[in-house]
C-alpha cells in the first residue's frame, strides 16, 4: 500500500474497544471515568447500529420479592447443567447494583413506569418471579441511545465508526522482533480498515476489549443485524484464544418473514400476551409438540415445532395470530414498534396473520474468559455476546444478555484499571504497517454468493435440528469453501464485506465442529441421533 501519513496509519491509546453495544460502551465509560484514554471502533456507520438496539423484551433488575439466590436458581435451570455457578452468582449479586448505578442514576434510561411512578416490572418465561424492566418493546434501543450519548460526550473516548477490525495484533505473530515469539502470547491492538478512506490502520493499545457481538448472520434466518458475522470469534481464534460452547446457538422461534424485508424479531411477549402459533389456514399446532405449555413452551421447543411444521407443509414460514386473541388497542398499545414494522411491510397485525420463522438469535458460547473478562491471551478481554463466561451454559435465560454485557463491561474495565500500571507501553517500531499485496478489490457478487452459501449450509445442516449426516456434509462443504475464501481473501484488497466473509466461514467451521463433537442433545443444541 502507499505510505499513509502517520496519523492515518497509527493510533495509540490505553484501551481499544472493538464494538459499540452495551458491553463495549459500558466498558468505555467505566474506563474513561478512571482516567483511561479509549478508542471505540465499530464497523457500522453509526454508533447505535448494533445488536443491543434490537433487544425488545427487557433487562433483569430486581424487586422486593426477588433475591440473588432465586435468580441464580433460574439461570442454572435454564443452562441445563452447563452454567458456571460462580459466574451466575456474580451476575445475580452484582447485576442489579451495576444497573441501578449506570442505567437508572447516571443515564436515566426511560424505562416504563406504573401509575405510582415506580418501575414497571414483569415476569418472563422461565423466571420464577417478576424482575424484568423494559421500555415498551424497544428496551435495547432506549439503553443504546443513552449509552451512546454519554460516550459521545466523553473527552477521553474517541469513537471511530465505519472502521472494521481485520485481525488482532499479537507480537508473537506480527512483531518484526524475532525474540517476541518467546514471550507469552499477548494482544497489543488490531489492524483496522477505515472504510471511508480504504486504508488499514494500526491501532495499538495497552489493552484490547473485544465486544464485537454475535454471529447470527452466518445463518440464512437471523434476528441479528448485518454486522453480527462472528467477527470476534474468528479473530480471537486466529490469534490463538480458546473458544468454547459454540454449539449452543439459541434460535428465537418467531422472527418476521417476508422476502426482501429486513430481519426483525417478534418478541415472546406477544405470545405471552395471548397470541397463538398457527399454520396458513389459521390452525394452531403447538398442542402436538408441547401439550403442557402450548405456545409458551421453551424457545428451543417452539423453534423445532415451527421448523417441523414448515418441513411437513413445505412452507417457508408459519404464522402468529394476534388478531383473534388481542384487541386492536391491546396490540398497538403494548407492541407499537412490532405493529409499526409489520405495517410498513404489508402486514396489519390487528387484521392479518403475521408470517414468522425461527432464526439464529444468540450465541451462548464464544471466547473463553474468566470472571473479569480476561481471555487466555494477555491484555485481551472479551465481553458481551462474543465472550463465554459460562453464565448461559447450554441455553440462555431470557433478558440475561443485556445485563451480562453491562456487568462485564464494568468488571473488565475495573480489572484493566487495576493492572494498568503493570502493562508496558507498546513498542510501535516492532509492529509493521499493513502491506496490501494487490490493489484489486474482490467481486462483490462472489462475496454475496458465498455468504448465501454459508447461510444455507448452516441453516439446513447446523440449525434448529442436527443429525450426523447433516453435520458431516456441513463440515465437508465449509472446509472446501474456507480454502477457496482464504485464497480469495489473499488475492484481493481488504473490504468490509471480504473481511466479514472470511470471518463467517471460520466461525461456521468452529460451530459445526463443536456441534459434531457434542453427541448429546442439551439446551439449544438438538441432535436427532442422541439417546434421550
Amino acid at each position: 500500500m502507499d505510505k499513509a501519513p502517520a496519523f492515518e496509519e497509527l493510533c495509540v491509546d490505553d484501551v481499544l474497544v472493538i464494538g459499540s453495544g452495551i458491553a463495549g460502551l459500558t466498558a468505555a465509560l467505566t474506563l474513561a471515568d478512571q482516567g483511561q484514554s479509549v478508542t471505540v471502533i465499530t464497523r457500522a456507520k453509526a454508533i447505535n447500529d448494533c445488536n443491543t438496539r434490537w433487544a425488545q423484551g427487557g433487562i433483569i433488575y430486581t424487586t422486593e420479592k426477588d433475591s440473588p439466590e432465586l435468580l441464580l436458581k433460574d439461570i442454572l435451570a435454564a443452562g441445563a447443567g452447563f452454567c458456571q455457578p460462580e459466574i451466575a452468582r456474580l451476575l445475580a449479586e452484582k447485576g442489579p447494583g451495576h444497573l441501578h448505578q449506570l442505567l437508572l442514576e447516571r443515564l436515566a434510561v426511560p424505562f416504563d413506569r406504573n401509575e405510582k411512578g415506580d418501575l414497571a416490572v414483569c415476569q418472563e418465561a422461565a423466571h420464577s418471579t417478576e424482575r424484568i424492566i423494559h421500555a415498551k418493546d424497544a428496551t435495547g434501543l432506549a439503553i443504546q441511545k443513552a449509552l451512546s450519548a454519554a460516550v459521545m460526550g466523553e473527552p477521553l473516548i474517541d469513537v471511530l465508526t465505519a472502521h472494521t477490525a481485520i485481525d488482532l495484533i499479537t507480537p508473537d505473530h506480527h512483531s518484526v522482533n524475532p525474540l517476541s515469539m518467546y514471550q507469552p502470547k499477548s494482544c497489543v491492538g488490531a489492524y483496522v480498515l477505515d472504510q471511508k478512506h480504504k486504508k488499514v490502520k494500526r491501532i495499538l493499545a495497552k489493552n484490547t476489549l473485544l465486544a464485537s457481538g454475535g454471529l447470527g448472520q452466518i445463518y440464512m434466518h437471523t434476528s441479528n443485524p448485518k454486522g453480527s458475522r462472528g467477527d470476534g470469534i474468528a479473530m480471537a481464534n486466529r490469534a490463538g484464544a480458546r473458544i468454547i460452547n459454540t454449539e449452543f446457538v439459541q434460535f428465537h422461534p418467531t422472527t418476521f418473514y417476508k422476502k426482501g424485508a429486513p430481519n426483525f424479531l417478534i418478541s415472546e411477549a406477544v405470545r405471552g400476551a395471548g397470541a397463538k402459533l398457527v399454520d396458513a389456514q389459521g390452525r394452531p399446532f403447538m398442542q402436538k409438540y408441547a401439550p403442557k405449555w402450548f405456545d409458551l413452551a421453551p424457545r428451543d421447543v417452539v423453534s423445532r415445532a415451527i421448523f417441523n411444521e414448515m418441513l411437513r407443509t413445505d412452507s417457508p414460514c408459519m404464522y402468529l395470530d394476534l388478531k383473534s386473541h388481542l384487541s386492536a388497542d391491546e396490540i398497538t398499545g403494548r407492541f407499537p414498534n412490532i405493529h409499526q414494522f409489520c405495517l410498513e411491510h404489508g402486514v396489519d397485525t390487528t387484521r392479518q396473520l403475521v408470517p414468522v420463522t425461527p432464526a439464529a438469535h444468540y450465541a451462548c458460547g464464544g471466547v473463553w474468559v474468566n470472571e473479569k473478562g480476561q481471555t487466555d491471551i494477555k491484555q485481551l478481554y472479551a465481553i458481551g455476546e462474543v465472550a463465554c463466561t459460562g453464565l448461559h451454559g447450554a441455553n440462555r435465560l431470557a433478558s440475561t444478555s443485556l445485563l451480562e454485557g453491562l456487568v462485564w463491561g464494568v468488571e473488565s474495565a475495573n480489572d484493566v484499571v487495576k493492572h494498568a500500571s503493570g502493562v508496558a507501553a507498546v513498542m510501535e517500531s516492532d509492529i509493521p504497517v499493513w502491506e496490501a499485496k494487490t490493489d484489486h478489490f474482490a467481486d462483490e457478487v462472489l462475496i454475496q454468493h458465498d455468504m448465501q452459501r454459508i447461510g444455507a449450509i448452516m441453516w439446513n445442516y447446523v440449525g434448529v435440528s442436527r443429525s450426523p449426516e447433516r453435520l458431516i456434509r456441513a463440515l465437508r462443504e465449509l472446509r472446501n469453501l474456507e480454502t477457496e475464501i482464504e485464497q480469495f481473501y489473499r488475492n484481493n484488497k481488504v473490504s468490509d464485506a471480504l473481511i466479514g466473509l472470511r470471518n463467517m466461514v471460520r466461525t461456521s467451521v468452529i460451530i459445526t465442529l463443536a456441534a459434531w463433537s457434542n453427541k448429546r442433545s442439551v439446551g439449544c443444541h438438538f441432535r436427532e441421533d442422541a439417546v434421550q
